[in-house]
């Protein structure tokens, strides 16, 4: 599709979507004059809002009405005519002061940040949980405490560390606390720790029952009763849940933005976020992102390009957020992608600051995922 915008109609366009993402009211002339310095006269901008009506990019909700994006708009100024955002900045501060110490577990950690991304942006925020069914041992780790008190660190590849506390039988011929010689201690649970990183990494904590106990001797393997007991209750407490989309700011965008007042729509977008996140859920994978060059007009301009995708309005297959925006993408660990972050919202997005928020939040976790992985590794 062939649209050619001049320098004054991208301008004009620019000015209509933030006037309107602003007010939430149809756009006219005389209101662009007002807040914009576009050096023309009202005549001259009726002209423009009226060839970017012929386009599809604008339409009037009523005859005597202004003017309001489209679909099609939005797409073009998303993809044309943003301007930079200092939100990813904003977000990443608050970051700093409010998440570098929450570091009780991943969900702990991603919750935060959720809360955070709504609250800064306005928008519902959508943070979705890795896939734990394919989490794999990392690292493990067992330290000595004290006696026969054992500390069993787990890393997965997610970042995600756990730990228990565990009482191993006795290692020596005499039962008190004080006979077990502190060094023999160390040795053999570093021989357990070694057999066991042999046996499990890059497996699921589930593929605990396929470890031959016996490679270890009678000397060690009796220990492997409660060895077994501790790593099977780690991989059941970190069994998927049925919620895989943490989500934050819904009570916000229903009070900022009118465009949620209808109660119909409201009762389905609700059902959507608690009830249906399966049917959510793959619309969150940047592989199923929309491609934009299959729909947007060409303007011939030249702008870097985003990993952060954006859907808007019909753009969406599913019925309840057809009304709405959807601005994500993915955070890493490493090259592999570990989840989504998202904010949905009105289709009347101030799409410059949620794609930075976006960003910004995917950048954080990532870096803390890396930063995490590297600390753990060394134990």
């Amino acid at each position: 599709m062939q649209i050619k915008l001049n320098k004054r109609q991208q301008h004009v366009m620019w000015a209509t979507v933030r006037r309107y993402v602003t007010t939430a009211k149809p756009v006219g002339s005389e209101a662009l004059l007002e807040e914009f310095n576009l050096n023309v006269s009202s005549a001259t901008v009726r002209n423009a809002m009226g060839r970017l009506e012929k386009a599809g990019l604008l339409y009037q909700p009523h005859t005597s009405a202004g003017r309001v994006p489209s679909d099609l708009g939005y797409r073009i100024y998303v993809d044309h005519l943003l301007k930079p955002s200092m939100m990813g900045s904003q977000l990443e501060q608050l970051f700093a002061s409010q998440l570098q110490g929450d570091r009780r577990s991943l969900e702990a950690l991603l919750r935060g940040a959720a809360q955070l991304l709504s609250q800064l942006s306005g928008y519902v925020a959508l943070i979705t949980l890795p896939e734990r069914s394919e989490a794999t041992l990392r690292h493990l780790q067992l330290v000595p405490i004290e006696g026969h008190r054992v500390l069993m660190i787990v890393v997965m590849d997610t970042y995600e560390s756990e730990s228990v506390v565990i009482d191993l039988p006795v290692l020596g011929d005499d039962s008190s606390d004080s006979a077990i010689d502190p060094e023999i201690l160390e040795q053999e649970l570093q021989i357990l720790s070694n057999f066991l990183n042999h046996r499990l990494r890059g497996q699921a904590l589930s593929d605990i029952g396929t470890v031959d106990w016996g490679e270890l001797g009678q000397e060690l393997e009796r220990h492997a009763n409660i060895l077994s007991a501790a790593l099977v209750e780690l991989e059941r407490s970190k069994r998927p849940e049925a919620s895989h989309i943490l989500f934050s700011g819904l009570s916000e965008v229903l009070r900022r933005h009118p465009e949620f007042s209808e109660r119909e729509q409201l009762q389905t977008l609700v059902q959507l976020l608690e009830e249906e996140q399966d049917l959510l859920l793959p619309m969150l994978t940047a592989g199923d992102a929309v491609d934009p060059s299959a729909m947007t007009p060409t303007i011939n301009i030249d702008l870097p390009q985003r990993r952060v995708a954006v859907r808007i309005g019909s753009e969406n297959s599913l019925q309840p957020i057809q009304d709405c925006a959807l601005v994500f993408t993915t955070y890493q660990c490493g090259d592999a992608a570990q989840g989504s972050v998202g904010l949905l919202g009105p289709t009347r997005m101030m799409y410059e600051d949620a794609i930075a928020a976006v960003e910004a939040t995917a950048n954080h976790l990532s870096e803390v995922i890396a930063s995490a992985l590297m600390t753990t590794a060394s134990v």
